[in-house]
């Protein structure tokens, strides 16, 4: 319990800080509500799910070793976000059925292979607990850490959805309903400029 409790506060705010999935999440249940975005979700848990595997059982130490990789996903992933961004102003401009427009299974994987701080998010978890979760519970410890980052990241990528379905019930106006597409498209423009300003690779390759 002690070192669920400990696990917990440190992953816990990694998980439900604002980053560019959880800002997907909560637009695409504004735009097509919980139950459509399940696949969505499914997709990037599924990726979570793949990370978690090939790190906590050594394979991230190629990773590591290939920084020019880690970078090279952080660039795709910026620009798949301000592409998801110009999708969010398109579909408040659009007079498409938006659940013509929604994001699905496919979006997730994408979303969540590109996503550099993902994969770091991972690392981080199993540098500071694998060898505690092992001399707790031996050869299982490793699964059981990944088993609680699935169950912590369903639950939450869960409720960021329905933040955003919530937030899309407190008014019908049109107004209302363009103002939030095109605060997520803000954000996720804003997180992917973070991104490109902080990857060594573009910074070599403007200077």
């Amino acid at each position: 319990m002690s070192l669920f409790l400990i696990w917990l506060g440190v992953m816990f705010p990694l998980v439900f800080s604002p980053g560019p999935a959880n800002i997907v999440f909560a637009a695409s249940g504004a735009s097509v509500g919980v139950k459509r975005s399940i696949p969505l979700i499914a997709g990037v848990d599924t990726v979570f799910l793949v990370k978690s595997i090939i790190i906590g059982f050594g394979l991230g130490e190629v990773l590591k070793s290939q920084p020019e990789l880690m970078n090279t996903m952080q660039l795709l992933g910026a620009f798949y976000l301000f592409y998801l961004a110009y999708k969010f102003v398109q579909s408040s401009t659009s007079k498409l059925d938006k659940e013509s427009q929604s994001l699905g299974f496919i979006d997730g994987l994408i979303v969540q292979a590109l996503n550099s701080k993902g994969w770091l998010m991972v690392f981080l978890m199993f540098t500071l607990f694998s060898d505690q979760a092992q001399q707790e519970f031996g050869q299982q410890g490793i699964m059981l850490l990944i088993i609680w980052l699935a169950i912590l990241n369903i639950s939450i990528h869960f409720l960021w959805v329905s933040i955003g379905d919530l937030l899309s019930k407190i008014s019908r106006s049109s107004t209302y309903e363009m103002a939030l597409n095109y605060l997520y498209a803000a954000s996720l423009a804003l997180v992917s400029a973070w991104l490109l300003i902080e990857n060594p690779m573009l910074i070599t390759l403007l200077s």
